[in-house]
């Protein structure tokens, strides 16, 4: 027969061994939760391991018991992102990303022309969707481009309805008699509004002054304006310096005022120079003067008399000067022979010889 006192012995080492088994407090698993969570579990007990919201499980068991032995089973159980479907391709404009998994962002641009319609970024949910939706890349457009006052659209191709796109174009022009100020051509920029529109303003020229020696025709109007012409002249034996028509300009002022040169008289009685290339007698061929601007090049001996040169002379503004190297032939001395009909000198040095 067995004695009470050791039945009661033995249970009390029973309790004392069952006390030493508990569980501790299970591992802590990254993106996940523990229920119940407690510091330490009897042997029996249960808990149950669940991926928090985002997160799904891969490998291993979820639910566990405390084992007699107070040890936790290994524990595989591994919590992974949700991934969100592929974003895709945004046309006429570029997706920017790292992942593709929970709680990864995804953000958006559009190429220039194009503007987001829809937000410029975009979630992945616990769900594995993104939120908010994926945008699309729509065309920017203008509307129809104000018309400056006194200006007309000379050039206007909308390219969808009455709209225009990117980068199309418009010209503009102005009325006759109004002057452009800015660029003619305004393009739709990215922004949907229109670079700056050019203006068209009234511009005003004074009556063109007449030269002296001369004349100035013009329309018989009491006010010149804008793109208005004159035209210059100048009385016999003078000539015109300067452009023969002129313009008024957008700044108000004309584009040339000509003046009137006067001829010169020849004070040589005779002379035999180069003119345009050919031997004439400048006696003959400048008889009634010569005009503002014309040339001769006159002959010259060098200082040994053995050959010649030529030196230039041209008229301006009335004043002809003769070189000084110059000798007009005296027909008493008609066996001297005259520079026009020596050897040309070969080089400059032997000219100033």
């Amino acid at each position: 027969m067995i004695s009470p006192v050791f039945i009661l012995f033995s249970a009390f080492l029973c309790h004392v061994a069952s006390a030493g088994r508990t569980c501790p407090m299970p591992e802590d698993l990254p993106f996940a939760v523990v229920v119940p969570l407690k510091s330490s579990y009897d042997p029996g007990e249960q808990i149950v391991y669940s991926c928090k919201p985002g997160y799904v499980s891969r490998g291993g068991m979820r639910r566990f018991t405390c084992p007699l032995t107070g040890m936790w089973p290994i524990n595989t159980l591994r919590c992974v992102p949700r991934v969100c479907p592929f974003a895709g391709i945004l046309e006429n404009g570029v997706v920017r990303y790292t992942t593709f998994e929970y709680p990864n962002t995804i953000s958006f641009t559009c190429n220039p022309g194009f503007y987001l319609n829809g937000s410029s970024s975009a979630k992945c949910t616990e769900e594995g969707r993104w939120s908010p939706d994926i945008p699309v890349c729509a065309r920017v457009t203008c509307s129809p481009p104000p018309v400056p006052k006194f200006a007309l659209l000379q050039d206007y191709k909308p390219s969808i309805g009455n709209n225009s796109f990117y980068q199309d174009t418009v010209v503009f022009k102005c009325l006759p008699f109004f002057a452009m100020f800015g660029n003619d051509t305004v393009m739709c920029t990215d922004l949907g509004n229109w670079t700056r529109l050019p203006e068209c303003r009234e511009v005003k020229c004074p009556f063109p002054s007449r030269p002296d020696n001369g004349f100035v025709n013009y329309p018989a109007k009491p006010v010149l304006l804008y793109k208005d012409r004159a035209t210059f002249g100048c009385h016999d034996s003078y000539k015109l310096e300067g452009p023969e028509e002129v313009e008024c300009t957008k700044m108000g002022n004309w584009s040339g005022l000509p003046s009137c040169k006067a001829s010169c008289k020849i004070s040589v009685n005779k002379a035999t120079v180069l003119y345009q290339g050919k031997k004439v007698k400048i006696q003959e061929k400048f008889k009634n003067g010569m005009m503002h601007g014309e040339k001769v090049h006159f002959f010259c001996k060098n200082k040994e008399k053995t050959c010649s040169y030529t030196v230039e002379a041209r008229c301006v503004d009335g004043t002809f000067e003769i070189p000084k190297c110059f000798k007009e032939r005296n027909s008493l001395l008609f066996w001297k022979t005259d520079a026009s009909d020596m050897t040309p000198c070969s080089n400059s040095s032997e000219s100033q010889n």
